[in-house]
């Protein structure tokens, strides 16, 4: 990803999510925005009582932030029930990007589980 000229890995960002006790996975991806070209949203899965934390959002911001550095913390973390994957196992960044963006998740017939899509949309409604 490219923010504001700086080359950002989303594995890196991920796996500075993922060293944080209450992140159990994470997905990153590039989102199209007006002010840094590009800005980091991440979708996490959170561990057992984090899921009621109000603040968590802001905890993994600057836990990404001191790994990392203040240009990586996402502008978007979204926590959600679960991620798509494929039968392989694989996290289908696409339909992420596109739910990041705001636009119609495309094609997801190679999910592995099609009502993740469904999962997502609904507790991002909340």
């Amino acid at each position: 990803m490219n923010v504001s000229g700086h080359r950002l890995s989303t594995t890196e960002i991920e796996s500075a999510l993922v060293s944080h006790p209450s992140v159990a996975e994470a997905a990153v991806v590039g989102a199209a925005d007006e002010t840094s070209g590009q800005a980091v949203v991440a979708f996490v899965i959170l561990r057992g009582s984090a899921v009621d934390d109000p603040d968590i959002a802001t905890t993994l911001r600057n836990h990404v932030g001191k790994e990392i550095g203040p240009i990586a913390k996402p502008k978007k973390i979204l926590v959600v029930p679960e991620l798509p994957k494929t039968r392989s196992g694989k996290i289908m960044r696409r339909l992420l990007k596109d739910i990041a963006e705001g636009r119609e998740a495309g094609d997801a017939s190679t999910l592995a589980d099609s009502s993740v899509m469904t999962q997502i949309a609904d507790s991002l409604n909340k």
